[in-house]
């Protein structure tokens, strides 16, 4: 065979990471914001979020120390965005992989898992946390039930935090040279905020972090004064949460905002339209916010947003100006 000296990737999985950052220019400019905002495009990973470094970082990990068999199983419980990544790995790599997710999350999300091989329960979403019908205890039974599985436990798996530790925080890090006064991000698992923040609060303990959080989840209140509220079902995917997770650390977390879902689809709709950025649900709520701080801060300053995932999964939902008017977010 002949030597080939051109570049080239072995596995899907290698190309996750190394996404842009991209200026926001008309939405800055018609809020008269001064400070300069940049949105992390976590939507260019291989299936289309920033689950995609979590899940192969998590996964490597437990090939490597014998947890995950060859040719095993992958369980997870999941929003959608980890599930396709898992899926995605346990494709690339010879694993089998079973999913639950709850059902409130959009059609092309399901869709997805079942095409990249994924075996999908689809669980009831407003039960507690720990009825046998939610999506984390089905998934775990499903676990305990299939011989040579590996659970992923990205709620209480550490590895999570580890992950957007060692390339995530670095990665910005090194784009920004240094220049970073805020970070903002969503926060559901807590692993992207907590692993990322810490890193650049390593690097300089100035570094502002922002929570974004939707109105239902527990985590605005809790950061605010460490009580727990009663949570209740929202439509944005992917951020929030209805229990605390040790993969939140909320002593990197300097202010928590709390968006409605209303905001979350319209400011992500606008990112769209105006920048042609095609993010999701949470990343129009994590650029609501953003830009809601930075009209505070001063001119010189630098705020890097991450957009978790693409708009391609809420065609359906956020896009679609029915549902839309269906659920009271547009007239």
């Amino acid at each position: 065979m002949s030597e080939i000296k051109f570049k080239f990737y072995n596995s899907i999985t290698e190309t996750t990471g190394n996404t842009p950052l991209i200026k926001l220019q008309k939405m800055t400019s018609s809020r008269n914001i001064g400070a300069t905002v940049l949105v992390k495009a976590e939507f260019l990973n291989p299936t289309g979020s920033i689950k995609d470094r979590m899940a192969v970082y998590v996964l490597d990990r437990a090939a490597e120390r014998g947890d995950l068999k060859p040719g095993g199983t992958i369980v997870e419980a999941t929003s959608g965005n980890t599930g396709a990544a898992v899926a995605m790995y346990a494709s690339a790599n010879g694993y089998k992989s079973i999913l639950t997710i709850p059902d409130k999350m959009s059609k092309e999300k399901v869709d997805m898992l079942k095409a990249l091989g994924a075996e999908v329960h689809v669980c009831k979403t407003a039960v507690p946390a720990e009825s046998p019908e939610s999506y984390y205890e089905t998934g775990k039974r499903l676990h305990r039930e299939t011989k040579d599985s590996y659970w992923v436990g990205q709620y209480f798996n550490l590895d999570n935090i580890e992950a957007h530790y060692m390339l995530t925080g670095p990665e910005i890090w090194k784009q920004t040279k240094g220049q970073i006064d805020c970070l903002v991000g969503g926060i559901g698992t807590g692993g992207t905020m907590s692993g990322t923040a810490k890193y650049l609060k390593e690097q300089n303990s100035d570094v502002e972090v922002v929570g974004v959080d939707p109105i239902g989840s527990v985590y605005y209140q809790f950061h605010k004064d460490k009580t727990m509220v009663e949570p209740h079902t929202y439509f944005v995917e992917g951020i929030g949460e209805d229990m605390l997770c040790p993969t939140m650390d909320f002593s990197v977390i300097d202010r928590v905002y709390q968006v409605t879902d209303k905001e979350s689809f319209v400011t992500g709709r606008e990112l769209a339209r105006t920048e042609g950025i095609f993010g999701g649900g949470s990343s129009g709520a994590a650029v609501h916010a953003a830009l809601k701080h930075a009209a505070t801060l001063d001119d010189s300053k630098i705020v890097i947003v991450i957009l978790p995932d693409s708009g391609m999964k809420y065609i359906s939902k956020m896009y679609d100006d029915e549902w839309m008017k269906q659920n009271g977010m547009m007239e």
